[in-house]
């Protein structure tokens, strides 16, 4: 069995959090990965704090283990959440989309164990400063929003820079994926895109086709003129979004406007020609809808089997 400090840390039985992604981390998903082992996560997003106090209950209900909420900086609500995640006794918060130097304080003070989301060294450091329990490190072959390096670049240079645990994250979608993080200096892994497909993930079932039927060059990069890149699945959204993009005389306003709501779009409506259908260049190896517990069964033992002969490509 693959034990590390993240276990300890979460108090969870296997090294792997999921994925706090907008519009799919709900109290459905989130406690049936705690129950099967892992920390599941609740995505705050854009939502405002009556609905993450609801979904925080909710998982209450369903499971006993410890879950977590994702809390994505950039959102007009985030100080309002993050409240409500010291309110209802959370105890651990992993972050997105920024700095979370400025809520770490009352965080901290509240008992609650820190994992921010960072794509760089000095994002790392910066909030290992200020006082992170852990980090999650990022490569850009995830879904959604992505920064520039890749996991097999990144995870290497977080680990030698940093004190505190790193978890892997980017293109981590099977046993292959999580002997190699632990392999570059990782103590854990953050998987979404192969949670998309979980029984319990309640997303539309064409946002679940359609990552079950991609090949590993379906996904493509929008919005880095807006400072804040996204990685998803080709289809017509995609197509139109790049063409504007491209346009000087489309102004960034214009952009921002034609992508609001293209996720929940896909991910609950099930338009995936006309949503943005965020998933990660894993897509690609996802052949299978199963539970959650199925796919975290199925990881850790492939990458168990993988740790236990890489021993024979020594003489």
């Amino acid at each position: 069995m693959i034990k590390t400090k993240i276990c300890d840390l979460l108090g969870v039985k296997y090294p792997i959090i999921q994925g706090g992604m907008a519009w799919v981390a709900d109290a459905s998903l989130a406690s049936a990965v705690s129950e099967a082992g892992g920390l599941g996560i609740i995505a705050a997003m854009n939502a405002g704090p009556d609905w993450l106090r609801n979904e925080i209950r909710e998982a209450k209900k369903r499971t006993d283990k410890p879950f977590g909420v994702n809390i994505m900086l950039m959102s007009p609500f985030a100080a309002d959440v993050t409240q409500v995640v010291i309110d209802e006794g959370i105890k651990i918060v992993t972050t997105g989309a920024g700095n979370p130097a400025k809520y770490m304080k009352d965080w901290i003070a509240a008992g609650i164990k820190v994992i921010p989301v960072v794509p760089s060294v000095a994002l790392a450091k910066m909030v290992e400063r200020s006082g992170a329990h852990a980090v999650i490190a990022e490569g850009g072959e995830s879904g959604g929003h992505v920064g520039e390096l890749t996991t097999m670049a990144l995870i290497p240079q977080v680990a030698d820079a940093v004190k505190i645990p790193v978890i892997a994250a980017g293109g981590i979608g099977d046993g292959r994926g999580i002997a190699a993080a632990l392999m570059l200096g990782a103590e854990g892994v953050q998987v979404g895109t192969r949670f998309l497909v979980a029984h319990e993930c309640t997303i539309h079932q064409n946002y679940k086709q359609r990552v079950l039927k991609a090949i590993d060059i379906d996904t493509v990069v929008t919005g880095r003129r807006l400072g804040h890149p996204v990685r998803s699945l080709k289809n017509e959204f995609v197509r139109e979004f790049a063409e504007l993009e491209a346009k000087e005389s489309v102004t960034n306003e214009e952009l921002e406007r034609f992508g609001t709501g293209a996720l929940r779009k896909a991910a609950r409506d099930g338009d995936i020609t006309r949503g943005c259908v965020m998933a990660g260049q894993i897509a690609g190896l996802i052949k299978r809808e199963q539970s959650a517990e199925e796919i975290i069964t199925e990881m850790f033992t492939q990458a168990e089997e993988f740790l236990k002969n890489a021993g024979r490509w020594l003489l």
